[in-house]
């Protein structure tokens, strides 16, 4: 039928002149993925990006035969710091071919061929940390998190506040000041040195080795206020800094707690007990009581009420729901009961798979942030040489002060940390991703969400994208006398083997015509699918076709008194269908879908945004302009195949357009993957459309296209501030260091306070 082509969209790549990564195609979630870790350690976290970096590294092309995936669970993982450290260190452990680095749940799998785990965990002790197994039968204690006490972080502060005191005041003799300095260093700063000699020994040069120089090398040269008023502000930043980036990452896990720990069962002897959620089995009957929210997913067996599914949808209004609806987990159930059959487990919800795909994307690195990441990799030890000529050369050979250039290289060094130039594009992209999640748009790698904002041209299918993709039969015209009785159970068995809305349209009126004289159904051998022109099957040993115009053409069973007739239909925008047996067309069936009255807002909101839109559907082309027309369209082309459709694109993209594509996430797979991003509409409880598009809509309103552009507009937008402002920040600075006229207390200053700025200014994608 048109628009009737049923296929997957391609695990490959795009074939896009641009870097696309689709390593984030779903997984299962796994068991071990939510709701487990605990932030009270984040005190000790570092500095650069708390935010997921790569996810997948593959240390060999060629994995053994008998390679396996072992999970550890690492409390002291949540930075790319660490990422770094284990990445290098595995790296060298012969048997490890891949490493997949999940953050934001601190969970590491290692595909390996070792006899045992034993060498990584001991591999991973040795950077100071602790790897619990998560196999399956491995038994492990499980680490519980030191919330570490307030008292240290005090007294570090009041210790180096009053070593600057006394030393200005010279209340005290030096040996006093030192003292006091040295117990504010070791009550709040052992964490850094620990870390920092840890770096140092894998030659990592991370903010914790940088800061443990610096703060050694004041102590060396006599500078021990300052020494210790640098690691005391330091470890205050890292904490004020640790807390603002939960925010981002419990934007995420906050969705996940808005489903229910228990639900209302019905047991086998009637009776009804309470359940944890997550040992509810498929197929349990649900009950749900006004003001609850649904525990599961399932499909709505008795009663009546309407549902908030925002944390789903992004919908404003409640959803009626009655006997055959689906139901979400997280969902708000407002007015009435109702109770349901499960149809997917806790940790397979909608919810809990748009969750998952959330943290996948995260993996999956903006453009921005690859350029970051190489820059800040040659940037750090760029900058340490520097600091290093600076502490030498002008004593060497300029006749300088040694004291003088010692203490501006060790300024250098904590000023020219590149922690917010790294932390500026994952938080923002982060913060971006869980603010398209909270209005129902899925986006499925930070390239899509940094891509969006270049898109000037928006191809979209008409059947369940600009209409509701729910046709029903206007017309029955019959063409042949002798076929007036069994035209429409005919068209009806072959129309009922499809899925397409059409089909359904005209198998669902051939029923109705022949309710007042029941027959068996007829049964359809040899059955085909013609795409994007109809289907073919045998009935009572007749071979039978029903199709569109293009397919009676192909057949070569036209006529110009059936064209005459065909150009009237779809000249009212009505799509027309016809039954054809080997001598020719039997009957014909003309069908109407209604236009979603989002769509002329939707089609308005973006050419208020600059982006051109083409409608491309495999209906007639009387049908597409009447369409387009009405919701405001700039152009339609119909009658396409999906192959077409592609070159349609195509076509765009050699005119220099960036192009996005809007279907079902199913139909259109050619052009939907050759589109610079791929949207999916009406994803909500569909397995595939969540898995292959590479924005999914969760409900079918058009406008959050438009939606999803002005936010990727912002994000990119916030991406290039934070970026410019780190920069220039850190190049003034550097400015005043060499002018000999920064404190190192002055650089961290610098340093945290542009890295605080930058998180504040890519947590600003989080209000509402």
């Amino acid at each position: 039928m048109s628009d009737s082509l049923h296929t997957h969209k391609p695990e490959a790549d795009h074939d896009h002149d641009h870097d696309h990564d689709h390593s984030h195609k779903l997984q299962p979630v796994p068991q071990h993925g939510h709701g487990s870790h605990d932030h009270g350690s984040h005190g000790d976290s570092c500095c650069s990006s708390k935010a997921a970096a790569p996810s997948l590294i593959k240390l060999s092309e060629t994995p053994t035969a008998g390679a396996r995936l072992s999970s550890f669970r690492i409390e002291a993982m949540d930075c790319p710091t660490e990422q770094t450290l284990i990445q290098n260190k595995l790296g060298k452990l012969s048997g490890v071919q891949q490493l997949e680095f999940n953050l934001i749940n601190r969970v590491l799998g290692v595909t390996h061929d070792l006899p045992s785990t034993m060498p990584i965990i001991d591999a991973i002790k040795s950077l100071g940390m602790h790897a619990e197994p998560l196999e399956q039968g491995v038994e492990a204690p499980t680490p519980v998190p030191e919330k570490k006490p307030w008292w240290p972080l005090a007294l570090s502060g009041v210790g180096a506040l009053a070593a600057e005191v006394i030393h200005f005041t010279n209340a005290a003799p030096n040996w006093a000041v030192a003292i006091i300095a040295l117990i504010s260093i070791l009550s709040g700063g052992l964490s850094t040195y620990k870390k920092g000699w840890i770096a140092l020994k894998n030659l990592n040069l991370n903010i914790n080795a940088l800061m443990s120089i610096a703060v050694t090398g004041a102590i060396l040269i006599g500078q021990w206020p300052e020494a210790a008023m640098v690691m005391f502000l330091f470890t205050v930043a890292e904490l004020i800094e640790a807390k603002s980036l939960d925010r981002a990452r419990n934007a995420i896990g906050g969705l996940m707690q808005m489903t229910p720990e228990q639900a209302t069962v019905q047991q086998a002897d009637g009776n009804w007990l309470v359940q944890p959620v997550k040992n509810i089995e498929l197929g349990a009957r649900v009950r749900v009581r006004p003001g609850e929210r649904i525990g599961l997913d399932g499909e709505v067996l008795s009663g009546n009420s309407t549902i908030d599914q925002a944390p789903i949808t992004g919908e404003s209004l409640p959803v009626e729901k009655t006997v055959g609806d689906k139901v979400f987990a997280g969902t708000i159930n407002q007015s009435g009961s109702l109770e349901y059959t499960v149809t997917a487990e806790a940790s397979h919800s909608t919810l809990a798979r748009i969750i998952h795909a959330v943290e996948q994307a995260q993996g999956a690195r903006a453009p921005t942030q690859r350029f970051v990441d190489a820059f800040s990799k040659i940037y750090t030890p760029a900058v340490f040489i520097l600091a290093l000529a600076v502490a030498v050369i002008p004593p060497l050979f300029m006749d300088a002060l040694w004291f003088d250039w010692i203490y501006r290289a060790l300024v250098l060094l904590v000023v020219a940390c590149p922690c917010a130039l790294v932390i500026s594009t994952p938080v923002t992209i982060v913060s971006g991703l869980a603010a398209a999640a909270r209005k129902g748009i899925l986006v499925k790698g930070g390239v899509y969400l940094e891509h969006g904002h270049k898109l000037d041209y928006l191809a979209l299918d008409k059947t369940g994208t600009l209409t509701h993709g729910k046709p029903a039969q206007t017309d029955y015209l019959s063409l042949d006398p002798t076929a007036d009785e069994t035209a429409p159970a005919i068209a009806a068995a072959l129309a009922g083997r499809s899925d397409h809305p059409v089909s359904l349209a005209i198998a669902n009126a051939a029923v109705d015509a022949v309710v007042d004289s029941p027959r068996a159904p007829l049964i359809v051998d040899n059955f085909e699918a013609l795409a994007g022109r109809g289907v073919r099957g045998e009935i009572n040993g007749e071979v039978y076709h029903l199709g569109n115009h293009r397919l009676v053409e192909d057949l070569g069973l036209c006529s110009p008194a059936l064209e005459e007739k065909l150009f009237a239909l779809e000249k009212q925008g009505k799509s027309v269908v016809l039954l054809l047996d080997k001598s020719g067309p039997l009957a014909l069936f003309a069908v109407a879908d209604t236009v979603k009255a989002s769509s002329r807002e939707a089609i308005q909101q973006l050419h208020e945004l600059g982006i051109k839109t083409l409608m491309l559907t495999g209906d007639n082309v009387h049908t597409a302009q009447v369409i387009a027309a009405h919701v405001g369209i700039d152009q339609a082309q119909g009658d396409l195949l999906p192959t077409e459709k592609l070159q349609a694109i195509e076509k765009l993209y050699a005119q220099g357009h960036r192009v996005g594509m809007v279907g079902d996430g199913i139909n259109d797979a050619p052009a939907l993957a050759r589109a610079e991003i791929g949207f999916a509409m009406a994803a909500a409880g569909t397995d595939t459309a969540i898995e292959t598009a590479d924005v999914a809509l969760m409900d079918d309103d058009l406008r959050k296209i438009p939606a999803f552009i002005r936010l990727s507009r912002q994000t990119s937008s916030i991406l290039k501030q934070n970026i410019a402002l780190a920069l220039v920040i850190k190049a003034i600075f550097l400015g005043v260091t060499f002018a000999g006229l920064a404190t190192m207390w002055m650089a961290v200053f610098a340093d945290m306070g542009v890295s605080l700025l930058v998180v504040f200014n890519g947590l600003r994608l989080l209000r509402k």
